[in-house]
């Protein structure tokens, strides 16, 4: 086999690659590419706000914040999550059956994209896999926040 040849296959090779990794882009749904992107940020935005109470992994610090490991609660509290965040939370809350009574600051400046990023990412996290929950959520939810509580 000859140097030309070679150098032929390889560059042939190559351009196979990339045109094989285009196509699997271009397969994709919009919808899986904005979730790709609420998730990646929302990792970002969490990691910056949430992690030092919550985690790298979730689960809280001992008694004084929660986990965000308990799927049922989540799901259950979807709705209020978007609140929760904006404006904090001064009560007690229980979370896979334990209370928990430390304050959670508010974060009134981040604006409701940043909100849903997080939401998408703690919602797909640490066991959980509820899909996107995007801007058009968190702006609603946030509409509906008035005096929650869980």
């Amino acid at each position: 086999m000859n140097i030309k040849s070679s150098r032929s296959k390889l560059i042939g090779a190559v351009l196979f690659t990339l045109f094989t990794v285009i196509f699997i882009q271009a397969c994709q749904s919009e919808q899986e590419l904005t979730y790709a992107r609420y998730y990646i940020n929302g990792k970002k935005l969490y990691e910056q706000h949430c992690q030092n109470c919550h985690n790298a992994d979730g689960e809280g610090l001992g008694g004084l914040y929660p986990p965000l490991t308990d799927t049922v609660f989540l799901r259950s509290n979807k709705n209020e999550l978007a609140c929760i965040i904006k404006y904090g939370l001064n009560d007690t809350i229980t979370v896979d059956e334990k209370k928990f009574e430390g304050k959670m600051p508010a974060e009134r400046q981040m604006p409701d994209i940043e909100i849903a990023q997080i939401i998408t990412y703690i919602t797909n996290s640490f066991g959980n896999k509820q899909g996107l929950y995007d801007v058009t959520n968190a702006t609603t939810d946030l509409k509906n926040c008035g005096n929650f509580s869980l």
